[in-house]
């Protein structure tokens, strides 16, 4: 828990130096690496780790539409079990900019599990992040959030994404 408010007191001093650009009002496209700790449901001896990708459309002053997906990967952190199971989330939602850099997110959607035996779970995901101008059309982002995916039951996870935006 400290080195999470360690890390999220970092975040906020980048901030207070970063470029004064509103990062809410340009449209824009990230990559980013995702990780996450389950913490509840059938997961919770797993870890998650993926890739995503996301678009972001202004439709308001602050708030911009998104749209994301990725893959992630569960797999055992149990020396006994070598087993992974594959998701491909996607997701649609909204980010509100309440400073220049800093904003709450929410998004919807669904994760289809790839393989034997695929289906298709509820995903539901708030959470708040940074993003941070590194040159004129180019930023990262980085966003924390808790994520819980449901079907027949729910899982809860941790998540967080460090990610590299490109400005359209």
């Amino acid at each position: 828990m400290k080195k999470l408010l360690l890390a999220l007191t970092l975040l906020a001093g980048l901030g207070l130096v970063a470029n004064a650009q509103t990062e809410g009002s340009v449209k824009k496209i990230s990559i980013g690496a995702e990780g996450a700790l389950p913490t509840s449901g059938k997961f919770s001896d797993f870890l998650m780790a993926g890739a995503s990708l996301q678009f972001e459309q202004p439709i308001a002053q602050s708030l911009n539409l998104t749209v994301s997906a990725g893959y992630t990967r569960v797999f055992s952190t149990l020396k006994r079990a070598s087993s992974s199971i594959d998701y491909v989330p996607v997701k649609a939602g909204g980010k509100y900019y309440f400073a220049s850099n800093f904003y709450g997110a929410g998004e919807i959607g669904v994760a289809f599990k790839t393989g034997n035996g695929g289906g298709t779970t509820f995903a539901f995901a708030p959470g708040f992040g940074a993003s941070f101008s590194i040159a004129d059309k180019s930023s990262l982002d980085f966003g924390l959030r808790y994520e819980t995916w449901s079907n027949n039951g729910a899982t809860s996870f941790f998540g967080l994404r460090a990610a590299f935006a490109f400005g359209l």
